[in-house]
């Protein structure tokens, strides 16, 4: 793989970094080159669109992008890309993140963003992961790899379980 970032996360705010920062970690156990960046769809639209319309040039394959409250940002980014762009909700506000959960899900045809649920990054770097893996084998390894530790960990709690109630 690249040395060259392949992913973009981008939050809206830094207040989101705390939710992001969980697709940044999954993205260095899993060997990707990324960077992370602040860019809001309301209160820096250049920036925002600069950003999703150089991202191929530059060699960014996969956008994350975390927004709360309205968050727009998934989409102000898919609208001037054709890279897949995936969008994170966050829990935010009055709604708890249904309404930032809606803002991402709801796209136009022709202006897909995927969406993973509520708060969740870790799940938006494993789909990135699994998107790059269809060009990278040895990334599609990694996650055959890890699926299998996950495996094993989750039996080896059943055990522990099964055996401390019963008996």
């Amino acid at each position: 793989m690249k040395k060259k970032p392949l992913v973009g996360i981008l939050m809206g705010s830094e207040s989101d970094l705390p939710v992001m920062e969980k697709a940044e970690e999954v993205l260095k156990e899993m060997g990707v080159p990324y960077e992370i960046e602040i860019s809001s769809a309301h209160r820096l639209p250049e920036k925002t669109a600069q950003y999703a319309k150089t991202a191929r040039k530059r060699g960014v394959e996969v956008l994350i992008a975390g927004a709360g409250m309205a968050a727009h940002l998934a989409g102000a980014l898919a609208s001037h890309t054709t890279l897949p762009v995936i969008g994170v909700p966050i829990k935010s506000g009055a709604l708890n993140g249904a309404d930032a959960l809606y803002s991402t899900v709801q796209m136009p045809p022709g202006i897909p963003v995927a969406t993973v649920g509520i708060d969740g990054a870790k799940n938006a770097a494993y789909l990135a992961c699994e998107i790059l893996s269809t060009k990278y084998p040895e990334m599609a390894k990694r996650l055959e790899d890890f699926r299998s530790r996950m495996r094993e960990s989750l039996e080896e709690r059943s055990k522990a379980i099964k055996k401390g109630k019963s008996g």
